[in-house]
């Protein structure tokens, strides 16, 4: 007997995802909350943690076995997307003239909470680690997950507040920079070591990728370059096709070296030209679809494995998630502050600073997914590590605006209602009115990176 068609139940569930995700981003920009906060609580209420518990039916019917796997692969797609526009927008230029500063912030903020983060995952091994699961590893992965910084959560905030092109946006800028290549390389790293079976197996693994980087950087990035201005002759939707099929490609390739797909992509979109119309249209197009219709799939994806019920009313998972949530704010936080203001800048912009790294977001979610998909971590950890990501992306914004309540109003936040791809990397003024999905790469493509 053949096995049911999954495709009626995905032109259901595929709908209902990006309505709810579409109206959780709506409803939390609305009370100057990023996007990603809605569909994060929207992936989770979908989830065992509310749906599930109340109605164990409807959310079979919504999500049955059949389709999860193709919601996955959907959400994925829309993931190696994301990663390739992180990657196109990741600007270093930010550098210039915060080089010193920014260094310090971002390795003090990430080498802290890491320092932290395996202290405390030493204390977690015993009670959290899957079985069969070695303790290095583990102690990692959770360390790195505790390290990350949301890139594209930062770049919106910044945005909305009207704060990018100030001082302080660009420090916090030029540092989640910093941050985002250190972190995306140590979480390589952690990869490599997870997948391989032997010190000797990781230690190819890195040698491989060391050789895909360097061939991406000094082979790839000047073909494109040369390629990108004869694009400008060709049709967009050929661009397009060869943007789509390059970030494919390059993340094909670091899944068989062992380092996860998204790599790839991430770093095809580094080494992708940023100055070519061509491109750039072809990256809003990809921005336009991928972003709003896969990217809320993940969110789902996330929260069909995130549930809370596993906490239940045992004191000691509270106070595990209390301790994770307690070395991860003060890790981050206190060590960017800290390193920011021993760098010379006065308390407002160092704390201020502080609570801008601690944000998490999406980026947070993509590591801890990789962590329950590689076996790291199993489902009662990777709860409490999404509701740690949960709260301090949350915070962040109110503690903003405790930290510069004496500065002077900047522009009213943009009303738009944009989803996490929103966040996605807005550059110059924030969305347009009523175009909550609308990025300076879809309005000036020149100007996008």
């Amino acid at each position: 007997m053949s096995a049911p068609d999954p495709l009626p139940h995905l032109l259901v569930a595929v709908p209902v995802v990006i309505a709810a995700c579409r109206a959780g981003a709506v409803l939390v920009r609305r009370i100057g909350q990023p996007p990603v906060i809605g569909e994060i609580t929207i992936g989770i209420l979908l989830g065992p943690s509310l749906l599930g518990w109340i109605s164990p039916g409807a959310a079979a019917w919504l999500f049955p076995a059949q389709t999860l796997p193709y919601l996955s692969v959907l959400g994925n797609i829309g993931l190696l997307c994301f990663m390739f526009l992180v990657g196109l927008e990741l600007d270093l230029s930010a550098l210039r003239g915060n080089s010193r500063t920014a260094v310090a912030v971002s390795q003090v903020g990430i080498f802290v909470p890491l320092a932290l983060g395996g202290l405390l995952a030493a204390g977690m091994y015993g009670s959290f680690a899957p079985p069969g699961v070695g303790r290095l590893p583990f102690v990692l992965f959770v360390a790195v997950s505790l390290s990350i910084t949301a890139f594209p959560v930062l770049a919106r905030i910044l945005t909305d507040r009207g704060l990018y092109a100030t001082g302080l946006g660009s420090l916090a800028m030029a540092s989640a920079a910093v941050d985002d290549v250190a972190a995306w390389c140590l979480l390589a790293l952690v990869t490599a070591v997870s997948v391989s079976g032997s010190p000797g197996q990781a230690v190819v693994t890195v040698l491989w990728s060391l050789v895909f980087v360097a061939v991406m950087a000094s082979v790839v990035r000047p073909l494109l370059s040369r390629l990108s201005r004869r694009a400008e002759r060709l049709a967009e939707s050929t661009v397009l096709a060869a943007v789509f099929t390059g970030l494919c490609v390059s993340a094909c390739i670091t899944q068989e070296i062992g380092i996860h797909a998204l790599f790839g992509a991430f770093l095809f979109g580094v080494v992708t030209p940023r100055h070519s119309r061509s491109v750039e249209v072809s990256a809003a197009r990809l921005r336009a679809f991928a972003v709003p219709l896969l990217l809320p799939l993940f969110f789902v994806s996330t929260g069909l494995n995130t549930d809370i019920s596993l906490l239940g009313s045992d004191v000691t998972q509270w106070l595990w998630a209390g301790a994770v949530l307690a070395v991860a704010v003060l890790g981050k936080f206190g060590g960017a502050t800290s390193a920011a203001r021993l760098s010379g800048r006065d308390w407002r912009d160092s704390l201020s600073l502080g609570a801008l790294m601690n944000c998490r977001g999406l980026t947070e979610l993509i590591v801890l997914n990789l962590g329950l998909e590689l076996g790291v971590i199993g489902p009662d950890l990777f709860t409490i590590l999404v509701l740690m990501a949960l709260v301090t992306t949350a915070i962040t914004s109110p503690a903003l605006t405790w930290f510069r309540r004496s500065a002077e109003p900047g522009p009213a936040p943009a009303t738009g209602t944009g989803t996490g791809g929103d966040e996605a990397l807005g550059k110059d003024a924030g969305p347009a009115p009523g175009d909550g999905d609308s990025l300076p790469g879809d309005r000036e493509p020149a100007t996008a990176a």
